[in-house]
């Protein structure tokens, strides 16, 4: 198998031959002198060749360390440039951030803050890719994912930024025509709408101020992949739905449908950011992250102040 080129004895060398001096060279490396020695004898022995001819006096290139000594300084040059530019894309936003949302929250809520964002932060651009399924972050190669739901233990960094309120609802003529449900329980005899990518897709959970908790195995003529999707057949009188605020909160504010099951709650989801682990993360996901933080705060105010089944 071919070995790397020892980049670490090349730079070392480039040094040198730019100061003269092995001392200079380990003076500006913040090396040994020893060990700025031992990197141009590794690259002498490995190259077959001297590279320096040595006095106490004098330091001068041989034929092949002349040779070597163009493209090693390049090499050396483009390392640091190379560098600085990483460590300057770090400290100011620039580059593309992939921001993985789920679909209706993303049309709803993040591509209308993206203008003022974009704005802020002219030299960053972002990739919003719009999904119910459950994106692997890290595999697909994301930095930033949007989740609305209590989170499963996962290798995910999560930051929690608002509460997510659950609505049980229903449009006044379904009521009229079916009966109001006034216990869970009351559901199994109802036509209800499911939506597949939710935690327990096939259950419903609920509790009282009691501590009665009850879970329904909802069924109807209508199961979906986006919660969106069955807003026109929930406003036309067809079925119950379980939606989060941010989808039903416009059509309860103008009285399309009304919240039932009166004294009992769901558990409360959330709305989290998840990122992969890992060490430092570039100043345009960190620009992205707190610009969503502020924002979707703002979110969870308005969701609260919704009436509560």
């Amino acid at each position: 198998m071919a070995k790397l080129p020892d980049f670490e004895a090349m730079a070392i060398f480039a040094k040198v031959v730019e100061l003269r001096s092995f001392a200079a060279a380990a003076s500006e490396l913040a090396l040994s002198k020893a060990t700025v020695s031992k990197a141009v004898t590794r690259l002498e022995e490995r190259l077959g060749a001297r590279l320096f001819n040595r006095s106490s006096r004098r330091l001068a290139l041989t034929d092949a360390g002349g040779a070597l000594s163009v493209r090693a300084a390049q090499l050396l040059a483009d390392g640091e440039e190379a560098e600085n530019e990483a460590l300057s894309q770090a400290a100011s936003p620039r580059g593309l951030v992939r921001l993985a949302v789920p679909m209706t929250f993303g049309q709803r809520v993040i591509a209308p803050l993206l203008p003022e964002f974009l704005a802020q932060y002219p030299d960053v651009s972002v990739d919003l890719h719009l999904s119910d399924a459950m994106v692997d972050l890290i595999g697909e190669g994301f930095d930033i994912g949007v989740r609305i739901a209590r989170l499963p233990d996962s290798s995910l960094v999560a930051r929690r930024l608002c509460p997510m309120p659950v609505h049980t609802v229903a449009a006044p003529s379904y009521l009229k025509k079916y009966g109001r449900p006034t216990h869970p329980m009351h559901l199994a005899q109802h036509r209800c709408f499911t939506y597949a990518y939710r935690t327990t897709p096939e259950l419903w959970h609920y509790a009282n101020a009691a501590g009665e908790q009850v879970s329904v195995r909802p069924s109807g003529p209508l199961r979906v992949n986006n919660g969106e999707a069955v807003i026109p057949a929930l406003i036309a009188g067809l079925g119950i739905a379980d939606l989060p605020d941010f989808i039903i909160g416009e059509a309860i504010a103008k009285k399309q449908v009304e919240v039932i099951l009166k004294g009992w709650k769901q558990p409360e989801g959330a709305v989290h950011l998840v990122m992969p682990p890992g060490g430092p993360r570039p100043a345009r996901v960190e620009a992205l992250i707190e610009f969503l933080a502020t924002h979707l705060a703002r979110l969870g105010k308005v969701a609260s102040t919704r009436p509560k089944g």
